[in-house]
């Protein structure tokens, strides 16, 4: 019992790292999206082209691909990154791509009226967007974020090939030490299920939130 009690004892400082992976990536993906989203709507040419670019590139080409990239390919240019930088640098850049499309996308579904309003109200373009439209857009946003952010945290188990102890190379590590698959993976299945969970009841609480302080909105 003691020794299963290690081992469990292992996959949670797997865990640990984890979550870790998942919130750091996610706040680099939240900056991501937002910058690359609405770079697409810039009126500047130049603006639009690098946030599109970002966007097809990282939504093109696969995330292991793009892992070994930058653990191992990176180096040779002079730049050397740990495995959860790496890690947090393509999960991040990877799931902002697509997080960028929601930006957008929630952005347009804003009613033309609300943008007349705010002419007519003789806003800056700044004063439009930040006081009016994202507030809006972001009640949108929030459920596409939420799947974004549970295949962040799905996406995580990726990083164990470049031997970064998540919870899923622990596992890995159990399995090979004890022989036995059931009880380091089930262990992990239900780890993933949990911080899921967390993230969507999170989310909806603060949908819920959001919600009640803008008139006509439900959720």
């Amino acid at each position: 019992m003691s020794d299963w009690s290690g081992y469990l004892n292992l996959i949670l400082q797997g865990a640990m790292v984890t979550v870790q992976l998942t919130l750091m990536g996610a706040a680099l993906a939240l900056v991501m999206a937002f910058v690359a989203g609405l770079g697409r709507l810039s009126r500047f040419g130049a603006v639009r082209f690098l946030a599109t670019a970002y966007i097809e590139f990282f939504r093109g080409t696969s995330a292991f691909v793009q892992l070994f990239f930058a653990y191992f390919v990176l180096p040779l240019a002079g730049v050397t990154l740990t495995p959860l930088q790496a890690g947090v640098l393509v999960l991040g850049l990877n799931v902002g791509a697509y997080a960028a499309e929601v930006v957008r996308g929630a952005v347009l579904s804003i009613g033309k009226e609300q943008y007349e309003a705010c002419v007519a109200l003789n806003l800056s373009r700044w004063q439009r967007m930040r006081c009016v439209i994202l507030p809006q857009a972001l009640l949108i946003m929030l459920p596409a974020f939420g799947n974004n952010a549970i295949e962040l945290l799905k996406g995580t188990s990726v990083v164990s090939l470049i031997s970064l102890s998540d919870m899923t190379f622990q596992a890995n590590i159990v399995r090979s030490q004890t022989g036995n698959t059931l009880f380091p993976f089930a262990t992990v299945l239900v780890l993933y299920f949990v911080f899921a969970m967390i993230i969507a009841v999170s989310i909806r609480a603060l949908e819920r939130r959001m919600a009640r302080g803008l008139d006509g909105v439900r959720v």
